[in-house]
């Protein structure tokens, strides 16, 4: 089997076709030898098979059976059988189960597209040194009394999505979040109920096919880790290892986040905020049809079994 090669949603290099090239051939080979992924093709269309061949035993799951939806999973499980099956479930069942994030994913309702043009969620255009997805959350840039939570959570699940569908790379080497708490409020605050902080990191850690390969939080009050340690409580021990606060200062940032790679506003040389807004309103609302055809991918609760 083939690699399946999925078209890269944006420069995932240096923005030459050839630099990405590079960076792919680099990424493969990565998967390789710290992903447990097969290089012989046969042995990957079977691991690939395999899964499909259970998905075949679990139609309540009404899951993706192609083969780039099922390279996600085993990448995202080091080529684990075991381990990709209860993630495949827990994504199917959470889509079914969340319907605030999963269901009316029309990217150009009003209430989606005031978040897309304010930039809740928004990944860089370039990877960083280690290969990395960057995804800059800006945390508390909505009104928390005119826009619903769960509407900013929908926006950021959508984004990973297609990312999941366009780009190769951040299936390899997985996202470095880097969350602003600029302008958070007591109205923000409330809205982290414990229940939604646990299905959110429940999705980081237990659903999603991609590595959160570190959480650092920025521009942060004094009283941040009366959050954080709401959110570190239903954490494992790897992922609580992998949050860091930065607080006011922008250089403690750049010290893991290169300033070639961030916007001007954080620092940075990479374009603008702006840009990068632009760029996301234009690239999810073109893609309204393939969010429209992916809702029905989610679990029948009422039929579920083991």
């Amino acid at each position: 089997m083939p690699r399946p090669k999925p078209t890269l949603a944006y420069s995932a290099g240096a923005g030459s076709a050839e630099a990405d090239e590079v960076l792919l051939g680099q990424a493969l080979r990565h998967a390789e030898q710290h992903l447990n992924e097969p290089e012989d093709e046969d042995q990957r269309a079977a691991a690939v098979e395999e899964l499909r061949q259970w998905l075949h035993t679990q139609p309540h799951l009404n899951a993706r059976t192609d083969d780039w939806s099922l390279t996600c999973f085993l990448r995202g499980c080091k080529y684990k059988q075991d381990r990709a099956r209860r993630k495949i479930t827990n994504y199917y069942e959470m889509r079914s189960r969340v319907p605030e994030w999963f269901h009316q994913r029309d990217p150009t309702l009003p209430a989606l597209m005031d978040l897309l043009k304010m930039g809740v969620f928004l990944p860089l255009r370039k990877k960083d040194a280690e290969g990395r997805t960057i995804v800059l959350i800006r945390a508390a840039i909505h009104d928390p009394y005119k826009h619903k939570q769960s509407d900013v959570f929908k926006i950021g699940k959508m984004l990973v999505d297609l990312l999941l569908e366009t780009d190769e790379i951040m299936s390899i080497y997985g996202v470095f979040a880097v969350v602003d708490l600029s302008g958070v409020s007591l109205g923000h605050a409330l809205h982290l109920t414990p229940p939604l902080i646990k299905k959110a990191v429940h999705a980081w850690q237990d659903c999603y096919p991609v590595r959160t390969r570190s959480m650092d939080f920025i521009n942060a009050p004094v009283y941040v880790n009366v959050v954080l340690n709401i959110f570190r409580k239903f954490m494992n021990d790897k992922l609580k290892k992998r949050v860091h606060v930065h607080g006011k200062s922008i250089s403690s940032l750049h010290k893991v986040v290169s300033p070639s790679i961030l916007p001007e506003e954080y620092g940075g040389t990479c374009g603008t905020l702006q840009e990068l807004k632009d760029y996301w309103l234009e690239f999810a609302v073109g893609k309204r049809q393939w969010f429209l055809e992916n809702e029905k991918h989610k679990a029948n609760l009422n039929n579920s079994q083991q």
